[in-house]
């Protein structure tokens, strides 16, 4: 292996929003059935087009994980104020294109938002993922994620 077949995580860049864009919709797997997939892909999108060349010093960074110069995965992550008034980190979107599962992406991915996080002082890394994301939900839980919350929903119209 060359080191060019390394993977590489690094700031996410302006040059990157096309890489990044591609893999939007993979953060409409394990969604629930009853909200719109393309209205969560548009939604994303949204928040890729809105990511800036983030400073060092912003309360938000975006990381990409890279081999061979292709991008195979990213993660957003920033701060925010949990309701008990707690700072927090809080891990926005991560995504790993397809054939790129269980090499590591996604676990150098977490790895980097951690790292930001702590070195902001924040004492604590969260997240949201869809309940139906099983897969997701177990690689939080082999990382040492617990579940905190959990979201109900129910349909009021006819």
């Amino acid at each position: 292996m060359t080191a060019d077949d390394q993977l590489k995580v690094r700031r996410y860049t302006a040059d990157d929003q096309p890489a990044v864009l591609a893999l939007a919709p993979r953060l409409a797997v394990g969604v629930a059935p009853w909200r719109d997939p393309e209205a969560v892909v548009a939604a994303v999108s949204g928040w890729i087009n809105g990511y800036p060349d983030a400073e060092p010093s912003a309360a938000a960074a975006v990381f990409v994980a890279e081999r061979s110069g292709r991008i195979l995965g990213f993660a957003g992550v920033a701060e925010r104020t949990h309701f008990s008034g707690e700072l927090d980190g809080y891990l926005g979107e991560l995504v790993v294109a397809p054939d790129a599962e269980r090499q590591g992406v996604g676990r150098a991915l977490v790895t980097a938002a951690e790292g930001w996080a702590g070195a902001r002082g924040l004492r604590r890394l969260t997240l949201d993922t869809g309940a139906a994301n099983q897969g997701a939900r177990a690689f939080y839980r082999s990382l040492g994620y617990l579940e905190e919350d959990v979201r109900l929903s129910k349909e009021v119209l006819p």
